[in-house]
């Protein structure tokens, strides 16, 4: 199992994601209206697990299955009786107190004991003669903190050096916000059923879901109909097709004209890398108002864009009155020379793209603004909001939307399941591209400038932010085929405009 993961590959995965107790009402409305019987979804559910496990791991001929006592055990105890019929070695082990199981789990479980025998309490130690482990502990309705022996067993669990496959979500994983509630198993693959929760694919939920596969149990599409969904699912393979061929008669001044500040002395590398991002993306033009000691070095190195050299607020009037919107922030600094700047810059109509020193600014001296792109990091979201980073992670949906309410316009918060909200009654978006290459300084940077391109070629923000995170993303994913360690920002370069032109893919 790998220490440190990419984020959830994908298989013809949905957009759709929802909460827990939305996906509970879908399961409700189909066991009652739709009188599908809730032993019959088990079935399938354990099925579909059992199915994957064989796929993914037809060499495991021993497997472990921890289970718990609700209706996620249940699926575990169709999973161990379907082994046992093929002819594998099973091992299940049960977390709580077995007179709880109910209803169709304790059905199950009396199937799987007329095959096997009984089953055993999970002992303090877990066998180690296994292939596989089967994580069937907690399902999505887990709300408390996994303490006690809960807590002593999923750490076993990620302790032994075999493969996890986690049933419908990695047990003390929160279904909703992506937060482990103390402990969570780290799953290789999760399989989820009905609907895919929004918290795996956010915060902690990439690192303990693995590879993500889906299975809808053939629920009728009239319970779908029943929910709006929570958030969306956002990947690169659905958002390149909102880049169609340019015009044959097009010229640089059709697509925009995109102002750069940024890049104090020793930060010049910054706002260099988002206005190569900017033309990467497709910007007709970009400009990059900069310390005076910065020009020579970008114009050598990429002499496509116009440096200039800034050093008070008037200076910028020429350049704010050709931009088609500015971007602010890379390398921008905290001192006299960089403040300046950005209060001149809030003052004007252009749209902005706003980021890095720039977003430390505005928590200094707050503002409502519709017309702009914020792209804060769980730190600059957690001073933007006056609270720990630890407050923005435990439950990041709230966090954007919060941001949003208080600063207007649309909220990229970046991390592990990069967020979009724009307040405008969508639901959030939830980018599942990208890897942790990406922790990396400069790819905010190129973020930024990917968005603010976007913008130019007139994009509107919402639509510039979803695909700008997802081109990022997609981008890093192709460079990092050569390894995530090690992975520069400016190595996105030549695969931003790869992608930016999908028919060239």
């Amino acid at each position: 199992m790998s220490q440190y993961r990419s984020m959830p590959r994908k298989s013809g995965l949905p957009a759709a994601l929802y909460r827990a107790g939305q996906v509970r009402e879908m399961d409700r409305l189909a066991i009652e209206v739709f009188d599908i019987p809730g032993d019959e979804l088990m079935q399938r559910a354990g099925q579909a697990a059992f199915d994957l496990l064989r796929q993914r791991w037809p060499d495991a001929k021993k497997l472990l299955v921890l289970v718990g006592t609700g209706n996620n055990g249940g699926d575990g105890f169709v999973v161990a009786r379907l082994a046992l019929q093929a002819g594998l070695r099973v091992q299940v082990r049960q977390l709580g107190d077995r007179q709880r199981i109910s209803g169709d789990a304790q059905t199950n479980a009396l199937r799987y004991a007329a095959l096997a025998g009984d089953w055993q309490p999970c002992a303090a130690a877990l066998p180690d003669d296994v292939d596989l482990v089967v994580d069937a502990v907690f399902g999505t309705g887990l709300e408390r903190e996994v303490e006690g022996r809960w807590a002593q067993a999923l750490a076993a669990v990620n302790a032994m050096p075999v493969p996890v496959l986690a049933i419908d979500i990695p047990s003390g994983l929160h279904s909703d916000t992506g937060r482990i509630l103390g402990t969570a198993v780290q799953a290789d693959a999760t399989i989820s059923f009905i609907g895919l929760k929004q918290g795996m694919f956010t915060a902690d939920g990439p690192d303990c879901c693995g590879v993500i596969r889906f299975d809808a149990l053939d629920i009728p599409a009239q319970v779908y109909a029943s929910q709006i969904l929570s958030a969306r699912r956002l990947d690169w393979s659905r958002q390149k097709a909102l880049l169609q061929p340019r015009s044959r008669t097009a010229h640089k001044g059709s697509y925009g004209h995109v102002l750069v500040v940024g890049g104090d002395r020793g930060f010049g590398g910054a706002a260099r890398l988002c206005a190569e991002a900017c033309l990467r993306s497709g910007a007709g033009l970009v400009s990059l108002a900069t310390r005076e000691e910065h020009v020579s070095a970008v114009l050598s190195a990429r002499p496509e864009i116009m440096a200039h050299a800034v050093n008070a607020p008037d200076e910028l009037q020429p350049l704010l009155n050709k931009a088609t919107v500015v971007a602010l922030g890379p390398g921008l600094g905290m001192s006299d020379w960089g403040s300046v700047l950005w209060q001149r810059i809030r003052e004007v109509d252009a749209p902005l793209v706003v980021d890095a020193d720039a977003l430390n600014l505005l928590a200094r001296s707050p503002d409502y603004r519709d017309n702009r792109v914020l792209t804060p990091h769980p730190g600059e979201a957690a001073r933007l909001l006056g609270c720990g980073i630890a407050e923005v992670q435990a439950d990041r949906f709230a966090a954007v939307e919060q941001l949003q309410r208080r600063y207007g316009g649309v909220v990229v918060l970046k991390g592990a399941g990069t967020l979009v909200h724009d307040g405008g009654g969508r639901p959030t978006a939830v980018c599942s591209d990208g890897n942790p290459g990406m922790a990396s300084g400069g790819m905010g940077d190129v973020l930024t400038g990917i968005i603010a391109g976007f913008i130019a070629q007139g994009w509107d923000l919402s639509h510039a932010a979803e695909l700008g995170v997802c081109l990022h993303a997609a981008a890093a994913d192709k460079a990092a085929r050569a390894g995530e360690r090690g992975l520069l920002a400016s190595d996105l370069m030549s695969h931003i405009r790869r992608l930016a032109n999908p028919d060239n893919e």
